[in-house]
């Protein structure tokens, strides 16, 4: 009972310095943001290759790490435009070190290695949102509307997090997932579902969001939160690991604690880009499914 006491504040204690740490560099964005998630994104590629090469396969490290990190510097300078070029590089990169580095001239090598710094250009999306949207002013400080959708996004996050782990652990008696992740239950992700729909709701209101769309970005978040952490949770026990690393007392490494902004983020920035700052509806979305099947079939 002492250890899983012991256990429990390290977590409670590292949860909070780390939140309180990316809510700071969320807030002052600009080269604070930059350098949290360069050091984020050396470490979890790190972190990342560990694992493949635990598993039996050979990631090229420096491939991610010169892809990834190159990613984030053109997210934050608002070139996200070159992020298609960078990617490009980068799976040309990967076979021309599969055949050039003589190591196991295998498919997986190139395959990991690209998975690598995909997972890397998700967390680059937290730049994008962070510079979304005309600039606003708050107590005459200025800033893109885009830090209001971070802040959203953040909170939506950390309430799916703590529910789902206090409520799971409490009242969890059904399997989430079994295979993958044992310790996830349903309750706890219902109930981390609705806590975080119930915060965006009420963050959005302050923020200026409509009902509608604040409702359906909680939706998404909380979702892809949840599937992020699982996916994160299939690549380490397929590769046979507890944790992607032990750098973050009672979390495991970089990865762990972070799995959960992996496909959120993304999915938002797409949501907020085309849904609610360039007003696509649902009547755009049916003609644009009408030009698909004409195409299809004519």
């Amino acid at each position: 009972m002492a250890v899983l006491d012991t256990l429990l504040k390290n977590r409670l204690i590292t949860g909070f310095a780390i939140g309180a740490l990316v809510f700071a560099c969320i807030l002052l964005g600009g080269k604070w943001l930059l350098a949290f998630l360069l050091v984020f994104i050396i470490i979890a590629s790190k972190e990342y290759a560990d694992i493949l090469r635990n598993k039996g396969f050979l990631p090229f490290f420096k491939v991610i790490l010169i892809i990834s990190v190159s990613m984030v510097l053109v997210s934050a300078c608002g070139y996200d435009n070159l992020i298609p070029l960078v990617l490009l590089i980068g799976t040309i990169g990967s076979f021309l070190a599969v055949l050039f580095r003589g190591r196991q001239p295998y498919i997986a090598n190139v395959a990991t290695t690209i998975l690598g710094f995909l997972i890397a250009w998700m967390p680059c999306h937290v730049c994008l949102v962070r510079q979304m949207g005309p600039s606003v002013s708050l107590f005459n400080i200025t800033f893109k509307q885009g830090l209001y959708f971070l802040v959203f996004i953040f909170f939506v996050i950390l309430l799916t997090d703590i529910a789902a782990y206090f409520f799971g652990v409490r009242f969890g008696k059904h399997k989430l997932c079994p295979v993958i992740s044992p310790k996830k239950t349903i309750e706890g992700a219902l109930a981390g579902g609705i806590c975080a729909i119930i915060t965006g709701l009420i963050i959005g209101k302050l923020i200026g969001i409509s009902f509608y769309h604040s409702l359906v970005l909680s939706i998404i978040v909380t979702v892809m939160a949840q599937l992020g952490d699982l996916s994160e949770s299939l690549i380490k026990r397929d590769a046979g690991v507890k944790d992607s690393g032990n750098s973050l007392p009672g979390h495991g490494g970089f990865l762990d604690r972070a799995d959960s902004y992996l496909f959120s983020v993304p999915v938002a920035y797409y949501y907020i880009k085309y849904f609610i700052l360039s007003g696509i509806t649902f009547p755009v979305i049916t003609e644009f499914i009408k030009k698909v099947f004409y195409v299809i079939c004519s």
